[in-house]
């Protein structure tokens, strides 16, 4: 496989996603990093090849400045691509799992903690299917992370920490997944993947909420991924392995579910909102698919296959 970058300029409307070529026969989630171009109707075209990362990249996001940001949890890179499709020098906001990113209007960030917990929380290495993922301790621990949520300058000067609550998801030691900020830059909500929450935390009062929604533990609904719309609107995916998936729209202050799109089949993980206002970007993380979908239709209306399995963990629209 050529490994020639070759990203384009970016032009609106673009739509990016990391998925990883898992080439690494010791650990599932470790590969060479990759980053896919594609145009509005997901026509691919170009690649970039990430620098200084050995898993998963995940966590697709632009900043105001329409830089694209994406992570590296595993091995505690913190990726930044400029709109010509260079990857910029690395800025070290320290040895943790971060995993997503929100943008605050005063230029500060929250970077969000993947990991939390240590062995105990190891769900993973219990019954049949043993964990094949290797999960690294914070240099100087024996932990993984503390699964909190952190604001920093965007040069890396670590400015607050806030100490949020976490679920750890089916595996246990999952933190803080995914999370956004509210348009009013007062809450960041987040959840924890394969957990039945969306948790809020107040940044004003420095305080958790109570949680936007919270699914019966014996429902079997899950929440794994979350995204505000352009226009206000928040979505999330809502996961259950026995009713399949679907893509649901919330009140941003109640968490009331507004409305529900059912999804073909299950695995999705990774969601945009389009600035079109007609349209999400959905990407499966079982199969490697991704898709345009029409938010009053529900159909699919485009689609491209990033041909590997368990790797696509992000997707965003430049």
């Amino acid at each position: 496989m050529s490994k020639e970058s070759n990203l384009t300029t970016f032009t609106e409307g673009d739509v990016f996603v990391g998925t990883t070529i898992l080439n690494n026969p010791d650990d599932d989630h470790a590969g060479d990093g990759r980053i896919i171009q594609f145009d509005e109707n997901l026509n691919q075209k170009g690649i970039l090849w990430t620098q200084d990362t050995t898993h998963l990249v995940q966590g697709l996001k632009f900043d105001p400045e329409q830089n694209l940001w994406a992570f590296d949890s595993q091995n505690y890179s913190v990726i930044k691509v400029d709109n010509n499709g260079n990857q910029l020098p690395k800025t070290d906001f320290g040895k943790r799992s971060y995993s997503n990113v929100s943008f605050a209007s005063d230029g500060t960030l929250f970077l969000g903690e993947h990991l939390v917990g240590d062995e105990s929380n190891n769900k993973a290495l219990e019954g049949p299917r043993k964990l094949e993922t290797v999960l690294p301790f914070m240099p100087g621990t024996e932990k993984y992370g503390d699964g909190n949520i952190y604001k920093f300058t965007e040069d890396g000067e670590l400015l607050d920490t806030f100490e949020t609550e976490t679920h750890g998801g089916m595996p246990g030691f999952l933190g803080v997944t995914a999370s956004t900020i509210s348009p009013d830059n007062a809450k960041i909500i987040y959840i924890s993947e394969l957990g039945n929450r969306i948790f809020q935390f107040d940044l004003m009062n420095r305080k958790q909420m109570d949680d936007l929604l919270t699914y019966a533990p014996d429902s079997g609904d899950m929440v794994i991924a979350i995204s505000y719309a352009p226009n206000g609107d928040l979505y999330s995916i809502k996961a259950n392995f026995r009713a399949g998936f679907s893509l649901c729209r919330h009140d941003a202050e109640t968490g009331e579910i507004f409305s529900t799109m059912d999804l073909p089949g299950p695995g999705w993980a990774a969601l945009t909102l389009s600035k079109d206002e007609e349209s999400a970007y959905i990407g499966n993380f079982f199969n490697g698919l991704l898709g345009k979908f029409n938010l009053s239709s529900g159909e699919m209306t485009a689609s491209a296959e990033t041909n590997v399995e368990r790797s696509l963990a992000g997707v965003a629209e430049f």
